[in-house]
This record gives structure tokens, C-alpha cells and sequence, in this order.
């Protein structure tokens, strides 16, 4: 995308404002209007006053002055607070966009992005986008109506020495254009930079148990004060080149205004010109610089917010989760089958499933097992379509899912995990959460108490208002488990998977758990994850993946009868408990 299209696809944020941005456009406008009003206000002043001593504008000029600045300032003022407002709309109504982006991003794309740079692109790089499309194009709309103003009012009195004031500017354009590139390209760097910082403070904080534990202090500080000082060399890099500009453009532009003064002064010394028409050339020229500098200067934050854009745009372009069906079912019964199911994450030839072909019956609970990698959490996770099959499909009630829409489809499954997901909410909020929100507290308190959730609930300071804070850190692993549970009772889906949810807890969690997990089973088709295989003695099925493939089938009688790979798993995990 070219400079051009990426500015007018950000000025397209813009135009739902464009009122208050025309409010602000106005104002700079007048603001510019009153640059060459100075100068043009100095030859009456002096050639009326102090030459020929006219007693009306001796009278008058002091109020034309004061009447100047105060329409300057009131129009620096609305221009100022207008172009502010819709900075700061621009700024949150992209980060509206890059945010509902980032919920409809398939699983695959969170696989292959580090969370701190896609946080530090909601945070960094959309607060560089304000200026390119709002104050950077005030600032040349006015400047330029001002500069055209000023050589308007000189080209009056007089055409040849304004002439030679427009020759440097071939030259300052090439100055301008060299630098942009290169700040263009240290800006990208920059942004870079700081989603590699983002991530390091992201994982030590997040890690910080682990980092005081093992002692990681000096290391992660070290990561740290690497990432930063990559930030500082970037940033060092667009500084010189933005620093550079100015003063080659102000060279050139005193070159152009020495060579004027020189001129002048020799019209002056030939009464070719008068006193005040002298002097009104002279400020008007002088005048010229600060327009100029800061044309210039704008070029810096336009290639910083143009490079932002280029980050901005690239996340809100990517391919949103395929939602390719048609058909909203109602409630399933919980029939699904597998019919020759493959699957891989890269390379094709890497399988991470291999055929897999399962019927599972409505209300019939099947665990998985098998050793890491095996395909157990790819299997499940394929259910709800967090990924889809690269081969085979998958059918729910006879129905092919890829035709199914996947709101409905996912209406009907509900996830608990090991790694329970809660937010920095109350207790009800995270229960109730997402379409449940509008739940009424006894429905709340049904769910939680049959998942054993209320009596350590009732325990805390406002009951089921109390903040769990950030991931539920205020909770302990059996309480979070539980209140995960709560929600999946809560939302009664058909069909329910169950990832190691009771594999980190310690026996007497885990018996408060196991209870609510049983009560959550009943008359779902329910899909266990289960490295613990003491945890699924009792599934109807047990199905043993090895390498993606599905290995053994059976109860765990017949399983540990047929002495394969499920037998020696069990018995590797009965001698550890037997040792510990």
C-alpha cells in the first residue's frame, strides 16, 4: 500500500468527525489568515504614523493590533481543542476495531504472534497514528495558507525579490523526501522494538514466581535492558534524521533570505521602496521561516504515523475465523462422529491427527489418554472448531459441522480446562459471563452450588460481587476449577470437554471438584482429556491415541486386560503413586 492510499485509508476514520474536524480546519485557517495580517499592518503603521503622521491611524492601528491577537487566539483555541477531539476519537474507535479484530482472529493466529506485540499494537502504535492523520495535516493545511499568504502579500510589494526567495525550493523538497524514507523505516523499526519490550515485561510479570524462585532477576533484567536499548537505537536513528531535516531546510532557506536583505536594502538605499514597505518585506520574509520549519518538522510524526498505520492496518486486515456455515441448530443431542479426521499444524507431512474415525454416543463420556503429543488436545479442540480438519470432517446430530454457523455450534459445547480463564470481574460476572450476563443471581447460585463453588463463596468479603482479580489470583486452584464448573453448569450445554481439569489440584480440591465434575457429566456427552488415568477409571469409553492415531478402545477393565499401551501407562502411574 502507497503512502497516499494508507493516508487516505486512515483519513476514512476521520470523516464520521468531520465536522469538528471542518471546526478545526476553520480555525487554522484563521490563525494562518492573521500571519501575513502582521506585516501587512506594519506599512500603514509606519509609513501613516511615523512619516506622514496620520492622526486616525496613530488613533486606530493599537486596536486593529489588539483586535488581531485576540482573533488569533480564540481561533488557536478551537482549532487546538477540535483537532484534539477527533485525535483522541480516531485513537479509541481504532482501538475499538483492532480489539473486535482480535475476538474474531482464528486460534492459529494467536499460535504464531507474541501476545506482548499484539498488545503493544493497541497501546504503541495507534497513539502514533493521531498526529499523521489529524494534527500533521492542520498543521499543513494552516501552515500553507499562512506561507501562501506571506508570499502573496510579498509578491505586492515586490514580485522580483519574492522570486528569488522561491528558488531554494526544488532543493528543500529533495531534503524533505530523502528524509522521509529513512524516517519512515526507523519508525517500523521503533514499533518493532516495542512489542519486543511489551513481551519481556508481559512474561516477568506474569512469571514472576518463577523468575523470584530460580533466581531469573539478573536475566530477565538483562532481556530487558537488550529489548530497550533496541528501542533507543531505533529511536536515536529517527531522531538524527528528523533533527537533520530542519536545520539544511533552514540553511537553505537563510541562504534565500540573506541574498533578499541584500537586495533590499540596495532598493531601500534607491528610494525604490519605502520605510514601511521595506520593513513589511523584511517581517513577512522573516515570517516565511517559522511555516517553513514547521512544514518540515511535520514530516517526522506523518512517517512515524504512516509506519504506525502500515502496523495498525496489517492486524485489522487479517482473515477473520471462517465462518463459512449456514445453519443455526438448536439443542444437539450430543452425537458426534469422527470419520477419518487428519490434521496438522505446519508441515503437511507432520500429522498431528492421522485418520481418526470415533463415534461418540449422546450422554456417552469418552476419555482420551495417551502420552504428550499424541493428538488428545488437537482431537478435542477440533469439536468446537478452535481448528478445522485438513481432512475428513466432523458431524454433530448427523450434521456435517462446516455447515453449521459457529455460534450455534458453539452454544452447544461448553470447555473446562486445567488452565482456568477467569477475568478481573466478580465471582458472578465470571460465572455468568458472555451471553449469560443477564442470568438472575439465584440461577448464579444454583450453578455454584452444584458445582460446590458457594462454600468458600459465602466465605468472602461481598459474597458473589467480590473481585476475583487478575486470572483469579485472589482464588486457589481448586476454588478457580470450581468457579469454571459453575460457569459450564450455568451455560447446560449438550456437550462438554473436560482438559485435565482436576490434574493440578491437591486431594482434598480434588475431591470437591471430582464431585461438581460428576454432577456436571450427567446426561452430556462429555469428552475427559486425562493424563491422571485414575481420574477416568470409570468412563464408559476410553479411546488411547499414539502419534495421532488411535491405538486402543475399551473400558478400563478390558483396556488393562489387552496389556498394551494404556496397561503400561497405568502401571507406570500406579508405581509412581505406590513410590510417592
Amino acid at each position: 500500500m502507497t503512502s497516499s492510499e494508507l493516508y487516505l485509508r486512515l483519513l476514512r476514520y476521520v470523516m464520521p468527525y468531520w465536522r469538528i474536524f471542518a471546526i478545526a480546519l476553520l480555525g487554522m485557517v484563521v490563525v494562518a489568515l492573521t500571519e501575513p495580517a502582521l506585516p501587512a499592518l506594519l506599512q500603514p503603521l509606519l509609513d501613516g504614523t511615523f512619516v506622514n503622521r496620520d492622526e486616525s491611524l496613530v488613533r486606530w492601528m493599537p486596536l486593529y493590533i489588539l483586535g488581531l491577537i485576540v482573533v488569533r487566539g480564540g481561533a488557536e483555541y478551537v482549532g487546538a481543542f477540535s483537532i484534539n477531539w477527533v485525535g483522541n476519537r480516531l485513537v479509541m474507535d481504532l482501538r475499538g476495531v483492532m480489539f473486535d479484530k482480535l475476538l474474531t482472529l482464528p486460534a492459529s493466529h494467536y499460535d504464531d504472534q507474541a501476545s506482548g506485540n499484539l498488545i503493544s499494537k493497541l497501546t504503541y502504535d495507534v497513539t502514533q497514528v493521531t498526529a499523521a492523520a489529524t494534527s500533521v495535516l492542520t498543521v499543513i493545511f494552516r501552515d500553507t495558507v499562512a506561507l501562501i499568504g506571506l508570499l502573496a502579500w510579498m509578491l505586492y510589494l515586490n514580485w522580483k525579490l519574492t522570486l528569488l526567495a522561491l528558488v531554494m525550493t526544488p532543493m528543500i523538497v529533495g531534503v524533505v523526501r530523502m528524509v522521509s524514507i529513512r524516517l519512515r523505516n526507523s519508525s517500523r523499526a521503533v514499533q518493532a522494538a516495542m512489542g519486543d519490550v511489551t513481551q519481556v515485561l508481559q512474561e516477568a510479570i506474569e512469571g514472576h514466581k518463577v523468575v523470584k524462585l530460580f533466581g531469573g532477576q539478573r536475566y530477565e533484567s538483562m532481556r530487558f535492558a537488550e529489548q530497550t536499548d533496541k528501542v533507543r537505537r531505533s529511536m536515536m536513528k529517527q531522531t538524527t534524521a528528523a533533527a537533520a531535516s530542519v536545520p539544511l531546510v533552514q540553511l537553505l532557506a537563510g541562504i534565500a533570505l540573506a541574498a533578499i536583505i541584500y537586495f533590499a536594502t540596495g532598493q531601500a538605499g534607491g528610494n525604490r521602496a519605502t520605510v514601511g514597505e521595506f520593513v513589511s518585506f523584511i517581517t513577512a520574509m522573516l515570517m516565511l521561516t517559522s511555516p517553513l520549519k514547521r512544514i518540515t518538522g511535520v514530516n517526522e510524526p506523518l512517517q512515524r504515523g504512516l509506519a504506525a498505520a502500515e502496523s495498525v492496518f496489517a492486524l485489522i486486515d487479517q482473515a477473520s475465523e471462517k465462518d463459512p456455515g449456514c445453519v443455526a441448530i438448536a439443542r444437539t443431542r450430543g452425537d458426534i462422529r469422527f470419520e477419518d479426521v487428519s490434521f496438522y499444524y505446519g508441515a503437511p507431512d507432520r500429522l498431528a491427527l492421522d485418520r481418526i474415525t470415533l463415534n461418540i454416543n449422546p450422554g456417552e463420556t469418552v476419555a482420551l489418554v495417551g502420552s504428550s503429543g499424541s493428538g488428545k488436545t488437537t482431537l478435542a479442540n477440533l469439536v468446537p472448531h478452535f481448528y478445522r480438519p485438513t481432512a475428513g470432517r466432523i458431524l454433530l446430530d448427523d450434521t456435517d459441522v462446516e455447515t453449521l454457523t459457529l455460534a450455534s455450534l458453539r452454544a452447544n459445547i461448553a470447555l473446562v480446562s486445567q488452565d482456568v480463564v477467569l477475568f478481573n470481574d466478580s465471582v458472578a460476572a465470571n460465572i455468568a459471563y458472555g451471553v449469560m450476563r443477564d442470568t438472575s443471581e439465584a440461577e448464579i447460585v444454583a450453578a455454584a452450588e452444584a458445582a460446590h463453588a458457594m462454600e468458600f463463596i459465602r466465605q468472602m468479603p461481598q459474597g458473589l460481587q467480590t473481585m476475583v482479580g487478575e486470572n483469579g489470583v485472589k482464588l486457589s486452584g481448586g476454588q478457580r476449577q470450581r468457579l469454571a464448573i459453575a460457569r459450564a453448569l450455568l451455560k447446560n450445554a449438550p456437550v462438554l470437554i473436560l482438559d485435565e481439569a482436576t490434574s493440578a489440584l491437591d486431594s482434598e480440591s480434588e475431591r470437591h471438584v471430582q464431585a461438581a465434575l460428576d454432577a456436571l457429566m450427567q446426561g452430556r456427552t462429555t469428552i475427559v482429556i486425562a493424563h491422571r488415568l485414575s481420574t477416568i477409571e470409570k468412563a464408559g469409553r476410553i479411546v488411547v491415541l499414539d502419534r495421532g492415531r488411535i491405538a486402543e478402545t475399551g473400558n478400563h477393565t478390558e483396556l488393562l486386560a489387552k496389556n498394551g499401551i494404556y496397561a503400561r501407562l497405568y502401571n507406570i502411574q500406579f508405581k509412581l503413586q505406590e513410590t510417592a
